[in-house]
């Protein structure tokens, strides 16, 4: 449909300019319409979200709001290969719609289904979407849901990656409520699904599987259920490409299991760049293990252990970096050769702690010998949502379902003395040791040492109450200039965001408290948060967000007042 043809005025009209005109595709996190732009007339694709629980939920608000931010924050990505956001629009019900450039063509997913490709051409369309997603880590955002669906093959030869709305912007909290995890299981980097966050090399892993995809026509890692499929991204060697040519060095080093080891931006957009132009290829080291050979194997990692998502940390570590819905979405059917005519932007963590490079061969013998019968624990105890995995019918074919994993919410404990108990947490990797009430449970956890920042997320027993502890290595500002910019991000949302700004110091170094409260009109939310810049740049952050008017903002402020009295850093 082109601009300047006829086209209908009946559809719903999204803040005040743009008609919704026709419904492009439907998936587990939303909807894409095809809408027209009535202020400057043009056609555009926007994306209608949809998440979890009800409308009226805490967590269902909290997670709109974030979705807003962050699809605010994926608007900075410029590259002709990232799909371009034009608009953020937040109707009655609160959540937002984002607005993006209509891209005319098929995704990478459809041209599959006819087939592999060449290797040449893998490398070109691998060449735009990493330059995408460099651009992306360049501005600290990292995609986390790179897959061939959310790759648009348009007009003249362009590439388009899309879906930046379940990108992540490091030092932020993410999209979801704690423990919900939404990516598509087979092109999810290992560390993400061992609950240790996403970075920039977690997408470098994904590209590595899309990959693998385009030159053999399926993903390493496809299996026939969840529990395998895990098992095999976590546990398994990717079998050795047979198609892939030039580019097998490369694929092997991106599907390295630790992210330290895999190639940066630069060395493999060489590699990229010389077998799309037909150059010699610059030498790439091959991958710390060899493939292992599954093609005897009915399913590859039915033999295969895995760890348990929210294992404790191990000491000795840091923690690595970590929403929404998929704008040019998947259907929740059988995929279709159907030309794909949307794009644009498209939640997480778990906690385990990351082994010392060292401990990397016992890690992965464990890995191997561990039953799949923890797994099974983990799929009893928890809820799947969102990511997509493969079975069989009656007619021999394979059909894609969607799942995401939403852990169980940890168990109250037995109300005891009125005496609080309080219990210290050494975080090594923030140099800093944070003491809670006994009764307060790990919900989040983010950050690595590629990462500038690091962050640690408690629940109180009723989910109310939330602490977060976030450390940046270098302080992005003043203290003084992140509260005010945390206060504007907050009234972006609902216009009515009131803070007092106290300047202080904590243990000698300058420090702000500030108090907010903020969405005074609907459900009152309110935060209190502790910025500290120390003296050799680095910055904290000790935050509490609690419901304002209620009997848990009593208990908010108590905790925040024993958390920061009792808030060591530089000493752990």
């Amino acid at each position: 449909m082109s601009a300047g043809g006829e086209r209908t005025r009946e559809g719903r009209l999204l803040g005040g300019r743009y008609r919704l005109t026709e419904r492009i595709g439907s998936g587990g996190m939303g909807t894409v319409w095809q809408a027209y732009d009535e202020l400057v007339e043009r056609d555009v694709a926007v994306k209608q979200p949809r998440l979890p629980g009800d409308p009226e939920d805490e967590h269902h608000r909290r997670a709109a709001h974030r979705l807003y931010r962050e699809a605010r924050a994926a608007a900075r990505v410029d590259h002709p290969a990232a799909v371009s956001i034009h608009d953020v629009v937040v109707e009655e019900d609160g959540l937002p719609w984002i607005v993006m450039e209509l891209i005319r063509g098929e995704s990478l997913h459809e041209v599959l289904q006819r087939g592999p490709v060449e290797a040449s051409e893998a490398a070109r369309i691998g060449l735009a979407v990493l330059g995408a997603l460099d651009a992306a880590h360049t501005v600290g955002i990292v995609h986390r849901d790179v897959k061939p669906a959310n790759v648009l093959l348009g007009a003249h030869g362009r590439v388009v990656l899309t879906d930046f709305g379940i990108a992540h912007v490091q030092g932020e909290e993410s999209l979801t409520v704690s423990g919900e995890f939404v990516g598509s299981l087979e092109f999810v980097a290992p560390e993400r699904m061992s609950g240790r966050g996403a970075g920039p090399a977690s997408d470098l892993w994904s590209l590595g599987v899309l990959l693998y995809a385009a030159v053999e026509g399926v993903s390493p890692f496809r299996r026939t259920t969840v529990e395998s499929t895990l098992a095999a991204v976590i546990a398994s060697d990717a079998p050795e490409p047979k198609q892939a040519g030039p580019l097998g060095p490369l694929i092997a080093r991106l599907l390295v299991k630790d992210p330290e080891q895999r190639p940066g931006a630069k060395e493999a957009g060489a590699v990229l760049e010389a077998v799309a132009e037909g150059w010699p290829v610059p030498q790439v080291e091959p991958g710390a293990a060899a493939a292992q050979d599954t093609t005897g194997l009915r399913e590859f990692a039915d033999d295969m252990g895995t760890v348990r998502l929210g294992a404790a940390p191990v000491p000795d570590t840091r923690a690595p970096a970590a929403a929404a819905p998929a704008a040019a979405p998947e259907s929740d059917t059988a995929p279709t050769s159907e030309p794909r005519r949307a794009s644009g932007p498209s939640a997480e963590p778990a906690t385990a702690g990351v082994p010392h490079p060292d401990a990397a061969p016992k890690r992965a013998l464990l890995l191997r010998r561990v039953s799949l019968a923890a797994l099974a624990a983990l799929l009893v105890g928890g809820t799947w949502l969102g990511m997509p995995y493969f079975v069989e019918t009656d007619s021999g074919g394979v059909t894609e379902r969607t799942a995401t994993l939403t852990e169980t919410p940890a168990r109250e404990e037995t109300p005891g003395p009125s005496v609080t108990l309080w219990a210290a947490h050494r975080e090594q990797a923030m140099d800093a040791v944070l003491t809670l009430p006994s009764r307060y449970r790990e919900s989040a956890r983010e950050g690595s040492a590629a990462s500038p920042s690091r962050l640690v997320e408690y629940d109180g027993p009723d989910g109310k109450v939330t602490i977060r502890l976030t450390q940046w290595d270098k302080a992005p500002r003043s203290p003084m200039a992140e509260a005010q910019q945390a206060h504007a991000d907050w009234n972006s949302y609902s216009g009515d965001a009131r803070t007092q700004y106290t300047r202080t110091t904590f243990q000698g170094y300058q420090a702000v408290q500030a108090d907010t409260s903020y969405g005074l009109d609907g459900t009152p939310e309110r935060v209190m948060q502790l910025m500290i810049r120390t003296g050799d740049g680095r910055m904290y952050e000790l935050r509490v967000d609690m419901p304002k008017g209620t009997p848990a903002e009593k208990k908010g402020t108590a905790l925040f007042k024993g958390a920061r009295d009792r808030l060591v850093i530089g000493k752990s």
